[in-house]
C-alpha cells in the first residue's frame, strides 16, 4: 500500500533513495536515484519496457484489455525493483497515452489495486517543466546567455512540447499534435512503403508547423536543444560530443544525411541495423522528421542534444524536496506565463502587477494566520495577474468569465489542481464567496477548499487596495495587532476606497481570519 502520494511503505526504506516512473505512449520506463550526502544525485537504476498504449489511444481513443494487463504486469515489476532498492521516495506519472483514453480511471484504479503505486496523469505544461529542469541542470547555467533565443523540443509518442526561451526564462510553450505515434495512426501509415510514409509525414509536419508560427517566432531562435529517445539516437549517430558531459551537436546537414538514410529503410531493417527493438525503430523516422522541420524554421544550423529525459526531472525535484531547495528559475517562468496570459485577454497589467505585489505584501504579515507556503504565494500571486482575464468577455460578471477561462487554460509550471485553485481564487475576488452550491468548488479536496479561501480573502483586499492613488516612492504600510489587520494609506483617503474597505468588513477576509479591516491615513 501506498502511505501517501510520493512516500513508498517498505519496512526498510531509505528516504535518501528517489524513483520516478514515467507510463508514456510506447513504454513504461522506471529511473532510480539516490541523493549522496554532499547534495549530488547517483542514478543507480534505468529500465524500460515497451508497451503500445499510445497506439491504442490515438487508433480507438482507449485502452485495449491486452495493453491495460501488459501495463499492469510491468509496473508490478517495477514495483519489485522500487523495494529492492528500499526507494522512500516515488513519483509516477502518465502523459498523453492515458490522459487521452476514455477509460484512464480504469487503467489508474487497475494500477492502484494491483501494485500500490498511485499514478498521476500529468498535463503537457507539467511535462516540459520537469524536462526543463534536468536540460538546464545538464547544460548549466553558462548555457543559457540573457540574449539568446533558445527553442527546447522533445518529440514524444503523442505530441512535441515546445518551449521558447529567452536566456533561462521561458518566454513560450506549446504543445503539437506531432507525436511519432500519433502521426502514424492519424495516418494511416503502417502499411506505406518508407517513401510513400515519408512523404505524408513530411507534409503533415510542414502543415502543423507552419500553424505554429503564429505563436511561435522561429527565426528569432538562435539555438536549438532536442531531447527526446529518437534525439539521442541521432546524437549517437551522426553528432559530435561537447562541453558539457551528456550534450551532443548534430548539424543540420548531418542530421539530414541520417533522415535520408533511414526513410530509405523499413522499420525491421532499422530495427536490424542499428539493434534496436522495433517499438524504437518504428518512431525514428517520424521523429527525425520533426526535429529536422524544426530545425530549418529556426536561426541555426545545429542542434544540441541533451541526454536526460522528464524522469531526470522527476528524480531532481523529488531530491530539491529533500534537501529543501527551490528550482530558482520555476516561479519567474510561471509568472511570466501568467503574464502572457493576461497580456493576451488584454488585462491592465500595471494593475495586475499592483494587485499581486499587494497580495504578496499582506500575505507575508499574515504568514501565522494562514500557515501556507511559496507554492501557496505563488499561485496567489498568478490569481492576482489573471483575476481580470474575464473582462474580455464581459464587463457583467466577469468573476465568473475569469473562472471558465482560467480553468481551460494550460498555465506553464502548475498541475490540474493548481490551475483549479487559481480559477478559484479569481473566482472569488469578488461578489459572493464560496458556497455549497457552487459544483466546481465543492468537488475539489478540503484542503484545496481551505486555501481557495484563505487566497481569494487576501486577492479581495488586495484589489480594493489598489485603487489607491500611490506616488512612485510611497507604500503601503500593513501591519496586524491581535484584532484587526491595519493598512496605514500616505495621504487622504479616498471616499470611494472607503468605501470599499468598509464593505469588507464582516465579508470573507474577517470570516476566514477573524481580522476586521481599518484603514489609517499616514
Amino acid at each position: 500500500m501506498l502511505l501517501s502520494a510520493g512516500t513508498l511503505s517498505p519496512l526498510s526504506q531509505n528516504p535518501n533513495v528517489l524513483g520516478a516512473i514515467d507510463i508514456g505512449s510506447n513504454a513504461i520506463r522506471l529511473a532510480v536515484a539516490q541523493v549522496l550526502s554532499d547534495g549530488e544525485i547517483e542514478m543507480l537504476e534505468h529500465l524500460q519496457r515497451a508497451v503500445r498504449l499510445g497506439h491504442d489511444t490515438f487508433r480507438r481513443n482507449r485502452l485495449s484489455p491486452e495493453s491495460l494487463r501488459s501495463a499492469v504486469n510491468i509496473l508490478r515489476d517495477f514495483r519489485r525493483v522500487l523495494e529492492l532498492y528500499q526507494v522512500g521516495r516515488l513519483r509516477a506519472v502518465a502523459t498523453s497515452a492515458i490522459r487521452e483514453a476514455t477509460n484512464a480511471d480504469a487503467f489508474l484504479d487497475r494500477v492502484s489495486m494491483a501494485t500500490g503505486l498511485e499514478v498521476e496523469v500529468i498535463s503537457t505544461a507539467e511535462e516540459s517543466r520537469l524536462t526543463l529542469s534536468a536540460v538546464y541542470r545538464c547544460l548549466g547555467e553558462m548555457f543559457f546567455h540573457s540574449g539568446d533565443r533558445i527553442l527546447v523540443a522533445e518529440v514524444g509518442g503523442g505530441s512535441t512540447l515546445l518551449t521558447v526561451l529567452e536566456g533561462p526564462a521561458v518566454r513560450s510553450f506549446r504543445s503539437a499534435r506531432l507525436g511519432s505515434i500519433r502521426m502514424q495512426e492519424l495516418l494511416g501509415l503502417y502499411e506505406e512503403n518508407p517513401g510513400q510514409a515519408g512523404a505524408l509525414l513530411r507534409r503533415y509536419i510542414a502543415k502543423v508547423v507552419s500553424a505554429l508560427e503564429g505563436t511561435i517566432d522561429f527565426r528569432s531562435v538562435n539555438k536549438m536543444v532536442a531531447v527526446g529517445a529518437d534525439a539521442r539516437f541521432a546524437a549517437r549517430e551522426v553528432g559530435t560530443p561537447c562541453i558539457p558531459p551528456n550534450v551532443y551537436v548534430v548539424s543540420a546537414a548531418d542530421l539530414a544525411e541520417l533522415v535520408d538514410r533511414c526513410q530509405s529503410a523499413t522499420v525491421e531493417e532499422l530495427s536490424r541495423r542499428h539493434a534496436l527493438p522495433l517499438a524504437e525503430a518504428e518512431t525514428i523516422v517520424p521523429s527525425l522528421l520533426v526535429y529536422q522541420k524544426l530545425l530549418a524554421q529556426t536561426n541555426t544550423s545545429q542542434m544540441y542534444v541533451a541526454f536526460v529525459s522528464m524522469r531526470d526531472g522527476l528524480i531532481l525535484e523529488l531530491a530539491r524536496e529533500i534537501l529543501g531547495k527551490d528550482d530558482p528559475l520555476f516561479s519567474q517562468s510561471v509568472l511570466y506565463a501568467a503574464e502572457t496570459i493576461a497580456e493576451r485577454y488584454r488585462v491592465d497589467i500595471s494593475h495586475a502587477r499592483t494587485v499581486r505585489d499587494l497580495c504578496v505584501q499582506i500575505f507575508g504579515v499574515l504568514q501565522e494566520e494562514h500557515r501556507l507556503g511559496l507554492r501557496e504565494r505563488l499561485l496567489l500571486e498568478v490569481a492576482a495577474l489573471l483575476h481580470e482575464v474575464g473582462g474580455f468577455v464581459s464587463s457583467q460578471a466577469h468573476h465568473k468569465h475569469s473562472f471558465y477561462i482560467i480553468s481551460n487554460t494550460e498555465i506553464y509550471g502548475l498541475n490540474r489542481l493548481e490551475t483549479q485553485i487559481v480559477a478559484h481564487v479569481a473566482r472569488y475576488h469578488r461578489r459572493s464567496g464560496p458556497k455549497p452550491s457552487h459544483l466546481e468548488y465543492m468537488a475539489l479536496p478540503l484542503a484545496a477548499r481551505m486555501t481557495i479561501n484563505k487566497l481569494a480573502a487576501i486577492l479581495r483586499v488586495a484589489d480594493a487596495l489598489s485603487r489607491v492613488q500611490l506616488g512612485p516612492d510611497n507604500q503601503l504600510s500593513i501591519r496586524k495587532t491581535r484584532e484587526e489587520l491595519i493598512i496605514t494609506v500616505p495621504g487622504p483617503i479616498d471616499r470611494l476606497l472607503e468605501r470599499r474597505a468598509m464593505a469588507l468588513k464582516g465579508s470573507l477576509f474577517e470570516e476566514i481570519f477573524g481580522l476586521r479591516i481599518r484603514l489609517e491615513e499616514g
